[in-house]
């Protein structure tokens, strides 16, 4: 006997109610997609692609965050370096003066005028020093040795030491002006002096090439990173669109559907006429 004969229970009714609330369903889905951007919105739509999308966020943030302290590193090796090109400017006019006075022509009060000028000089080198300086931390005093973390790894670090840069160390602390002969001296230690700070100079010009190229190294790297995570979590809205196209003409085809299963059973009634 066909199904239409019994009307106690709508057989037909029943299953394209059952296709109207799956095709529901699925619209709800797709313009959830369209609402948020992304093809994944919770673990159940697609459990691998959600576990691997979050692994690759996590990694993404990660380089942000390393590309983000390669470009602190790099502010604290541009103040670095200016600290030593301004002592070294001083050492440049110090060995200046020094040629000055070693001639033999200037007399006792000029090579005394010129020694107080160099010991105005020196002490500002110190001053240099001390006031080189970030985040509270001095610079190039000789005692900086950090490990900035570059990259997302635990053991992605590049470590940086800088050297002393005061009168001291650089030996000029007891250079003195005023007789011919300790101008002469002086000449050769200034010098020596100006070598020494120019190999601070280009140990941190060294640090500042390397930082350069991490950080070229990390932004191809988080770009990758959310390229290859787009692909997995973002939606595709032309895609997303013409699926809730098709699958409103499908609501609209199920609706029909349900309708006329619904009437059916009123065909039992001509059987009582």
């Amino acid at each position: 006997m066909s199904d239409l004969m019994r009307i106690y229970t709508n057989t037909q009714a029943m299953q394209s109610m059952n296709s109207l609330s799956v095709i529901n369903q699925k619209i709800g889905m797709h313009q959830l997609r369209l609402a948020t951007g992304k093809r994944i919105n919770s673990a159940s739509e697609d459990p691998a692609g959600y576990q691997l999308s979050k692994s690759l966020e996590t990694r993404r943030r990660g380089l942000e965050a390393a590309l983000q302290n390669v470009s602190q590193a790099k502010n604290v090796m541009n103040v670095a370096e200016g600290g030593y090109q301004n002592i070294m400017d001083i050492l440049q006019t110090i060995k200046e003066k020094a040629t000055q006075a070693a001639d033999y022509s200037l007399s006792s009060n000029q090579r005394s005028s010129i020694n107080e000028q160099v010991l105005a000089l020196t002490t500002e080198i110190d001053d240099i020093v001390s006031e080189t300086t970030f985040n509270g931390d001095s610079l190039i005093d000789g005692n900086y040795n950090g490990a900035f973390h570059t990259g997302e790894g635990a053991n992605d670090q590049l470590l940086i030491s800088l050297g002393e840069g005061d009168s001291s160390s650089l030996g000029i602390s007891n250079i003195s002006l005023t007789s011919e002969n300790g101008a002469s001296s002086a000449i050769s230690t200034v010098g020596s002096a100006i070598d020494t700070l120019a190999a601070r100079i280009q140990e941190v010009g060294q640090y500042k090439v390397r930082l350069a190229t991490k950080e070229r190294t990390l932004s191809v790297a988080v770009t990758n990173t959310e390229a290859t995570r787009s692909v997995i979590e973002d939606a595709d809205f032309a895609k997303e669109q013409m699926e809730v196209l098709k699958l409103q003409i499908l609501q609209q085809t199920a609706v029909s559907s349900l309708s006329q299963a619904n009437s059916a059973p009123q065909v039992v009634l001509s059987l009582f006429k």
